[in-house]
């Protein structure tokens, strides 16, 4: 009997144990399944991130000659071209242009020369035969003018009809030679013209003719100074051997200076109101991550464009380098963030732990209750936001809404409280407008890329 009770006693008991156990489990379960953070204090950034390409600061442009539009030649090919990234030294061959139009032209203009200086010789040809036809005809009458003369002469004792008959012949003669000294005169001073307009067209066209054996000696590129050659980008990609090369856009390659480099990034337009010349930057070449660098904003587009590969519109943002590096080449992808904004010992949460009605508010565990308490913000960046006031650093805050959250006790912040925080807010606002205003005068005292933008603006280089 005592046995079977003491097994009844016992059996009771881990019944118990069974069913506190799983009461227990269950009640760690809900715990378990609310999500907490701690308040953090420390520095806060605020940054814009884009991926750039790096490009030299300044470089050469290496252009296809000038004289190509005045000669008529708008678009040529570029035939060959060393490859990129060669280094070259002045007057070292780079590349060539095709001579096909121009060889063409140069015919065209040959023939011509020669079709001028056939008419030319046929043209003194034929004046020195009627010159001579005309001189001829001068020394006749004068001939005949002498005779009539001597004729005058004779019949002076004649009847008075016969010796006016011969002195109108006289007068025939007289007349005839005169008109045809004028003729003469005439006829020489149009054959000076005649001679004088083919001499000038001969010349026209033969400096024509020397123009393009200048202009095709110019078609072999030679590199104006010492460097990297770098090819030339359109919007289409970069011009390589069989590229068109046309006059109104002629650079064939860069040599670019490449201890001075930027990177060439496009920002979205819902943060380019972030975005202020001088504010500073964290680079990271993608070809080589474990290098880090420092930059600035130098510029900031003020138009923005459609670019293939984005949703919607971007600005152009022109950052600087501020270090020099012998790994870094033309058109290396980087990864820029721009720190828009720095704060110090200040306090933040994630910002799934803001919770937003009429007012902002975080759910708090305090002193083992949870509690709805009421925050002031700051400013967010894309993971986390500022609270001014509400917490205390090492308070444990909520990422997800618990359960049963509607009966939660609800704390303020005091109104004088809040109205001081508010002013405070906007006098750092005006301080950081003021030192985003210092960064931007002092970027005015830095040279600006010779080579940015779109355009073809900044240093080049005449092929010769």
């Amino acid at each position: 009997m005592k046995a079977r009770s003491r097994y009844f006693y016992l059996g009771g008991f881990l019944l118990l144990l069974v069913v506190a156990y799983f009461f227990f489990r269950s009640e760690n379960k809900e715990q378990d399944s609310d999500i907490f953070t701690t308040v953090s204090q420390g520095e806060f950034y605020i940054s814009v991130s884009g991926t750039g390409e790096l490009k030299a600061k300044n470089s050469v442009k290496i252009r296809a000659p000038q004289g190509m539009r005045p000669a008529g030649i708008y678009e040529t090919t570029l035939s060959d071209l060393v490859p990129e990234g060669t280094i070259v030294s002045e007057g070292q061959y780079v590349g060539s242009l095709d001579r096909t139009e121009i060889s063409n032209k140069m015919s065209t203009v040959r023939s011509e020369i020669e079709k001028i200086e056939t008419q030319l010789e046929q043209a003194k040809i034929d004046t020195a035969i009627e010159m001579r036809a005309l001189r001829d005809q001068l020394v006749n009458l004068n001939f005949s003018k002498k005779e009539k003369m001597l004729l005058v002469e004779q019949n002076k004792y004649e009847a008075h009809s016969v010796i006016r008959q011969t002195e109108l012949d006289l007068e025939k003669i007289e007349r005839d030679y005169s008109q045809l000294e004028q003729k003469y005169v005439l006829k020489e001073q149009q054959t000076v013209a005649k001679i004088r307009e083919i001499n000038a067209l001969l010349r026209q066209n033969q400096q024509k003719f020397d123009t393009f054996v200048e202009l095709s000696d110019e078609f072999s590129i030679s590199a104006p100074t010492s460097g990297m050659v770098i090819y030339a980008r359109t919007w289409n990609g970069k011009k390589e051997p069989g590229s068109r090369i046309s006059a109104w856009d002629p650079v064939v390659a860069e040599l670019p200076d490449l201890t001075d480099m930027i990177s060439k990034t496009y920002v979205n337009e819902v943060d380019i109101s972030k975005v202020k010349p001088g504010q500073e930057v964290k680079v990271k070449v993608d070809a080589f991550p474990e290098e880090n660098y420092s930059g600035v904003v130098l510029t900031v587009a003020n138009i923005g464009e459609q670019l293939r590969g984005y949703d919607s519109k971007v600005f152009e943002v022109v950052i600087q380098i501020n270090e020099s590096d012998t790994i870094m080449r033309p058109a290396m992808t980087t990864s820029n963030e721009i720190i828009t904004d720095t704060f110090h010992n200040v306090m933040f949460v994630p910002l799934e732990c803001l919770q937003t009605d009429s007012l902002s508010f975080v759910y708090l565990k305090q002193k083992g209750e949870t509690v709805k308490k009421e925050v002031i913000t700051g400013l967010s960046n894309d993971n986390q936001i500022i609270i001014e006031q509400g917490i205390e650093p090492g308070d444990q805050v909520f990422l997800s809404i618990p359960k049963n959250n509607t009966d939660l006790r609800f704390i303020p912040i005091d109104p004088e409280i809040k109205k001081e925080i508010l002013r405070k807010q906007e006098e750092a606002k005006k301080e950081r407008e003021a030192r985003s205003q210092a960064r931007r005068d002092k970027i005015k005292n830095i040279d600006l890329p010779s080579n940015s933008g779109r355009g073809d603006d900044g240093m080049f280089i005449i092929i010769e």
